[in-house]
Parts: C-alpha cells; sequence; structure tokens
C-alpha cells in the first residue's frame, strides 16, 4: 500500500503566501470597487534590460538553426556561464572561485531546499528567526523535527537563532551544536546585513563544530554600503565551512525567467567525509535530479554579467532602492519605526503597540487597501512586524505610499 511521507504533516500551517493571497481575495470579494495596491510578495516588475533580452534571442536563434542546435547541457551549468561567474566574484568582491565550483540551477530558492539533502537525516538546524521560510519547511519534510510546538511557535529539534531589535536582527551563534546553519545576508525578511565580524563569528563557531553554514546571499547586489561583505567567501576560513546560494532573481529580474547557483568550495569538509566529498555528493545530486537549467535562460545570465549588462541590472537595483527610500520616509513620517530599506529591498515594520503580525496586516489591508507579509509568517520572532517590499512599479508604490498616509490610523 503506497503512503504518503509523514513528515509533510507536520507542516504547522499553510504556506505563508498563498495564505496572504486567500485573505486578499476574501477581502475583494467583499469590497469590490477596492483598488488593492501591493507591499508584499517580493517579486520583480521592470522588464527585462536590453542586453539581457539580447542574450536571450541569441540563444533562441541559435536553437531555431540545426547547425547551431543544442539539447542537452552540463548539469553543472554552461562553462561559459560559470566562467563568467568566476570573472564576477574575482572583479566585485576579490574572491577567487574556481568554475567547477559554480552550479548553476534554476533559482536559489530551489537550491535552499534541495542542499538538505546530501546531509544526514539526524542533521541538526540551526536557522535565523525570522526566516525565509524554505529553509525550515524543508528540512521539516526531511524529517528533523519531531513536531510542531503550538505554544512556543517553532518546531521541535531546531534552533533558533531570534533576530531582534536588541542584536540588529543578526543572530548570535548557536548556544550548543548546530550541523547546519542557515544564514541569509541581507536578510529576507528583516532586510539586515551582517558584517564581517558578525560573519567571522559563525565561520569560526562552524570550523570548531565540523558545521556546514548554507549562506543565502540572493540579494547581495542590494548591498552600498562597501564594508559590508557580499560572500561569506570574504571571511577568511569560510571555504571550509560554507555553501553559498545566489540568484539572477533580484539582481537580474530573473524571478520568472529562474536562474540561480549554489558554489561548494572542494575544501568543505564534514565529520567522516575527506575535502570534496560533498561536493562531490552535490554534483551527483544535481546529476540524477536535475537536467541543467534552460540553455537559453543561461545565455540571459551570461548576458547579464557582461559590461552593458551589469550596468543595466545595477541601474534596476538603483530603481528598486530609490522605492525603498519612499516608503521608508513615508512609515518614518507617520511615526512607524522601519528597518531595513538601506542595503536590501525590504522593509522591517514595526506594529503599532498592542497589535500583532496579522492584526496589522489587516488593518493595513482595511484601512489603506494596500498589501504587506505578516513578519510572524517567518518564524516566531517575527511577531509585532510587517515586511514591506520595494519591488513594484514606481507609480504602484507611490500610490500605496499614499493611501497609507491618507487613511492608515496608527
Amino acid at each position: 500500500m503506497a503512503r504518503i511521507n509523514e513528515h509533510y504533516s507536520k507542516l504547522a500551517a499553510g504556506y505563508l503566501f498563498p495564505e496572504i493571497g486567500r485573505r486578499v481575495r476574501q477581502f475583494q470579494q467583499e469590497h469590490p470597487q477596492a483598488q488593492i495596491k501591493k507591499l508584499g510578495i517580493g517579486n520583480t516588475t521592470e522588464a527585462l534590460t536590453p542586453s539581457i533580452l539580447a542574450g536571450l534571442h541569441k540563444s533562441i536563434d541559435r536553437l531555431g538553426d540545426v547547425s547551431t542546435y543544442s539539447g542537452y547541457g552540463d548539469e553543472q551549468g554552461d562553462h561559459a556561464l560559470r566562467e563568467a561567474l568566476k570573472a564576477f566574484y574575482q572583479d566585485t568582491r576579490s574572491i577567487t572561485i574556481d568554475a567547477d565550483e559554480f552550479f548553476i540551477s534554476d533559482g536559489a530558492k530551489p537550491d535552499s531546499g534541495n542542499i538538505q539533502s546530501i546531509f544526514s537525516s539526524d542533521a541538526v538546524i540551526a536557522i535565523q528567526d525570522p526566516a525565509y521560510p524554505v529553509y525550515v519547511d524543508s528540512n521539516v519534510i526531511a524529517g528533523r523535527t519531531s513536531g510542531f510546538d503550538q505554544a512556543s511557535g517553532e518546531y521541535r529539534d531546531f534552533i533558533y537563532m531570534p533576530c531582534n531589535e536588541e542584536n540588529g536582527f543578526i543572530p548570535e551563534v548557536p548556544q550548543g551544536h548546530a550541523d547546519l546553519i542557515y544564514l541569509c545576508s541581507p536578510n529576507n525578511p528583516t532586510g539586515a546585513v551582517a558584517s564581517k565580524e558578525q560573519l567571522k563569528a559563525f565561520v569560526d563557531y562552524a570550523r570548531e563544530h565540523r558545521s556546514v553554514i548554507i549562506f543565502d546571499a540572493a540579494y547581495a547586489e542590494y548591498i552600498s554600503d562597501p564594508s559590508l561583505p557580499k560572500s561569506i567567501y570574504e571571511i577568511e576560513g569560510a571555504r571550509e565551512c560554507a555553501i553559498e546560494i545566489n540568484s539572477f532573481s533580484k539582481f537580474a529580474g530573473f524571478t520568472g525567467v529562474r536562474l540561480g547557483w549554489s558554489i561548494v568550495p572542494r575544501e568543505l569538509t564534514v565529520e567522516g567525509a575527506a575535502p570534496g566529498e560533498v561536493h562531490r555528493l552535490w554534483f551527483r545530486r544535481q546529476c540524477t535530479f536535475f537536467n541543467g537549467a534552460s540553455n537559453i535562460v543561461q545565455s540571459g545570465g551570461i548576458a547579464a554579467l557582461s559590461q552593458d549588462g551589469l550596468k543595466e541590472c545595477y541601474e534596476l537595483i538603483g530603481y528598486y532602492m530609490e522605492n525603498a527610500r519612499i516608503i521608508r520616509s513615508a512609515a518614518v513620517a507617520l511615526g512607524l519605526t522601519v528597518y531595513g530599506g538601506d542595503n536590501a529591498p525590504y522593509l522591517w515594520v514595526k506594529a503599532p503597540e498592542g497589535i500583532s503580525s496579522w492584526e496589522f496586516f489587516d488593518r493595513l489591508l482595511e484601512q489603506a487597501h494596500v498589501v504587506g507579509t505578516p513578519g510572524v509568517g517567518f518564524g516566531p520572532a517575527g511577531e509585532g512586524y510587517l515586511r514591506l517590499s520595494a519591488f513594484g512599479h514606481r507609480e504602484d508604490i507611490t500610490a500605496a505610499v499614499k493611501s497609507i498616509q491618507d487613511h492608515l490610523s496608527l
């Protein structure tokens, strides 16, 4: 008799973003004349840039000619793209990474969910709280928790690393031993960015405990402060203990196009395995379950990393960060406490005294017809906050801000 994976039943509630969609649809049914303005889900809105479009079209044209047609590519990714990423890390971060240490994928989210599969089923997980849900949910499904504790809002057996006002939303290293440590900087949802000193503490911990850091750097190109690290590998010793995951989604507007990469250094070691074994296992995993990212999309990625492509991508990032400035300025003027929005496209807004994240979400929707993302949906430490996103057309951002200014009652 076939049976389902029982670990799915341990997931505490419906996925955050579908629940937001359900509430918005219900509100629209009850208020059909309302014009909903979205500052919620982090989905890019602006058109792909000319260089990227040219790269995509070039690949499509090659597929239309039998003499240049290509089928399956390398599971690890197009060699030209991996060489372009190698040059990108050298030029922008002064980091040397071999092309064979890059693994091209269809995005950072799938890699963040899949990477845990190459580690033992009894691995102890440490996660920033609040955190992007895929880190938590993928480990629940993998069977690394005995269940959800309703009272605390936490999964049993996981180590939660609180991010709060007191620590600037950057966690301390775990208390006790953790095997896998999930970090995201710039952070989604709080917008906080870890300093080199803060990351060094985690690298030192991981080297001491033979742990592995899963470092999500999907928003790294939004960092404008030159003193802040864009890669975990800017920290000495990180190649021995860290896997970095990144994406073209927010960098080049590929949220629907789908393209990302992971870096698995050959020096990375874990208990009972020689250097290079983790790299080999991830390569095996990708060869077994993945036939490689679209060759068309990879051509767009190469174009994004060209001189013209990078210039266009940074202009696009500047556009979204101006949106963030507009939102932040208005929220602060209303008397709200706001974090983030300076080196990240997300703003972490503290709810008015005495109301919960979902109550703040409902108030914003009902009064201003604006959609945010409840902080508690990212973990128990997110209670009392709302994430606002700077992704949107400028006219929509300004309309949402004006509606908040005109209608939100604090």
